[in-house]
């Protein structure tokens, strides 16, 4: 595995250059690790697709008898500690499973709602008494958990909730009064975790349990896709909930919301990541099959473009997840999760990455639709027919940018916390961006596509290192005009958040491939990684010259402008490269392959 990294801390990308050796790729897997990805695979391939049909015409009976069987091979319990029955796995492990898991759909939702934002909250907030009294039946499937945050009047405003709780005059009991909506799980979980105001201004958090007098559970909704999940809303009329049932403390559901929301996005990111390796393999499958003027449509240029650009994205996106699990990983070392303030602490220890998961969700969900819309493109009419997969896959992905946060909102957290950390002398960010300063005044060209490295990732090193900078330029400029207040211009930080996204996921393609050119130079895969992470440098680097033009825009004025753009054209001073011949070469190892090809 990746070995400590000296430069630790959310973060860090921006201003630091992290080296080959720090970083976590799928190729770093153990023999457990894949075994546990192949038991995975076998439920998957043997239990849960012959009977696909049915769990998406929404059978609780089936979905709970396979959530069952899910925990009796240890799926469930893959984030709970040893000490509550489960397994207490690493997060790349469980990444992997929640990767691994994504082609059984909508039962792949029910088991991530339920290891993840459902069984979490006690996992790293109860009590001993309530990890004990909870964690062991949800680790088996005996009970089934649900996260219930989003209310009729407040989704992206969390703490806007009005479910409102109150301790009786005995101190024995809350009264929880309210609603919640789109419960995932709802229509069969037998425990939820509820936020609800106490007095009605204390945000705070409840273990709720199904049969709780007062308490609940409307009709199912009808969705666009996942439509074998169930998901219900919620009603609260003078529930009477135990108050050794309050998780936490009271007024600091927050921090229970807010850090459990980060395990959530970063896992939505892996489901991604599985769900657009299903769908390159159903396209390419396809493509061979399908035959138009006597040959494949594999054969023909365009169709092969999509099936390379298909296959670069899910490169790029599971570089940046793997690393950032491995990142996880370190944060977590030395964490006890058994003692009693150790759930905490794991907590806050992944809250150190809170930036890089939200960054994950946002990249993973876009790249997924982006790869399913290809996916029906290639298919043609047939993509539009619920007979061929990939047409739920198109539905199914659309949620991904809507859960956990939608990416409008991560896309406003990303500046915001990266500045917070700065501002608490967290990151030598406004020390980077004042050298900088100092460096644009040089004359000297800044960068430069000729070097005196051979390798093959060269270029796409002098794309990244020029794209640090414009990212420091830009977003210095735009703190110095509105300080504090840039939170308001929301173009602007969409904008700054864009560019942190294409740098940490162009990084993490180069610190892969890079590892691969150091530990195995001469294996046959080493062009082909450096030909996706080629491809997406140049189409990174594109997208910053547009962004980065527009935000100056908005930012100056006259000469001032036109001083800017100099400097931004000499630090992005790039000849474009033909990424013709390196679009060939990845489209060729697909179509033969018929899948996803990775390193």
């Amino acid at each position: 595995m990746a070995q400590n990294n000296p430069a630790r801390g959310g973060g860090r990308f921006v201003v630091d250059d992290a080296e080959p050796e720090h970083v976590v790729t799928p190729e770093d897997f153990t023999e457990e690790q894949r075994m546990l990805a192949d038991t995975v695979r076998a439920f998957v391939e043997r239990d849960l697709k012959p009977r696909d049909a049915d769990i998406e015409k929404l059978d609780y009976g089936l979905t709970v008898q396979f959530m069952r069987k899910a925990g009796e091979i240890g799926l469930l319990g893959a984030d709970v500690p040893e000490a509550y029955g489960g397994l207490g796995l690493d997060k790349t492990s469980t990444t992997l499973l929640a990767e691994t898991l994504a082609p059984a759909s909508s039962f792949a939702l029910s088991v991530g709602a339920h290891t993840g934002i459902g069984t979490l909250p006690i996992v790293f907030f109860g009590t001993p008494e309530q990890k004990s009294r909870w964690l062991p039946k949800l680790a088996t499937g005996e009970l089934i958990a649900a996260y219930c945050l989003t209310e009729p009047g407040s989704g992206s405003d969390a703490l806007g909730a009005r479910t409102t709780a109150v301790l009786t005059d005995d101190g024995g009991h809350y009264m929880l009064n309210g609603s919640k909506l789109y419960i995932t799980n709802a229509g069969f979980a037998d425990v939820f975790i509820v936020y609800a105001k106490v007095n009605g201004e204390h945000f705070s958090a409840f273990v709720v349990e199904r049969d709780t007098p007062g308490f609940s559970i409307g009709p199912e909704e009808h969705k666009m896709g996942i439509k074998g999940s169930s998901t219900r809303p919620l009603f609260f009329e003078d529930a009477r909930i135990p108050a050794d049932h309050l998780l936490g403390e009271v007024g600091k559901g927050h921090l229970i919301a807010f850090n459990i929301l980060n395990i959530g996005r970063f896992k939505l990111a892996a489901g991604c990541l599985g769900g657009m390796k299903e769908a390159i393999g159903l396209s390419a499958s396809y493509a061979n099959g399908r035959k138009q003027f006597g040959k494949p449509i594999s054969s023909f240029p365009l169709i092969a473009a999509k099936l390379a650009d298909m296959n670069t994205r899910t490169y790029v996106t599971e570089s940046m997840v793997y690393r950032t699990a491995g990142l996880i990983d370190e944060s977590l070392s030395g964490v006890d999760s058994d003692l009693e303030a150790g759930g905490l602490n794991a907590a806050k220890a992944i809250a150190e990455y809170a930036l890089e998961c939200s960054i994950n969700k946002v990249f993973a969900s876009e790249a997924m639709d982006d790869v399913v819309d290809e996916g029906v493109q290639i298919h043609g009419g047939c993509g539009f027919i619920q007979e061929y997969k990939i047409e739920r896959l198109y539905r199914d992905s659309r949620i991904n940018r809507i859960f956990e946060g939608t990416n409008e909102i991560n896309r406003l957290l990303i500046p915001a916390t990266l500045l917070k950390r700065a501002l608490k002398g967290e990151l030598p960010l406004i020390d980077k961006a004042r050298r900088l300063q100092e460096e644009l005044l040089n004359p000297a060209p800044l960068s430069s596509r000729e070097s005196q490295d051979p390798s093959p990732t060269a270029p796409s090193s002098a794309i990244l290192s020029a794209l640090k900078k414009t990212f420091l330029m830009v977003g210095g400029l735009a703190v110095n005009k509105h300080g504090l207040r840039l939170e308001r211009e929301q173009e602007i930080v969409a904008s700054l958040a864009d560019a942190m996204i294409d740098l940490y996921a162009l990084e993490s393609a180069l610190l892969r491939t890079r590892k691969l050119a150091i530990q195995t130079p001469s294996s046959p895969n080493l062009q082909h990684a450096a030909d996706m992470t080629a491809l997406f440098a140049e189409q990174a680097a594109e997208r910053a010259g547009t962004r980065s033009r527009a935000v100056l825009a908005s930012l100056e004025k006259g000469e001032s402008l036109r001083l800017q753009l100099s400097v931004l054209k000499r630090l992005l001073r790039f000849e474009p490269a033909d990424g013709s011949a390196p679009r060939k070469r990845v489209a060729a190892k697909v179509i033969a392959a018929e899948s996803y090809v990775g390193i």
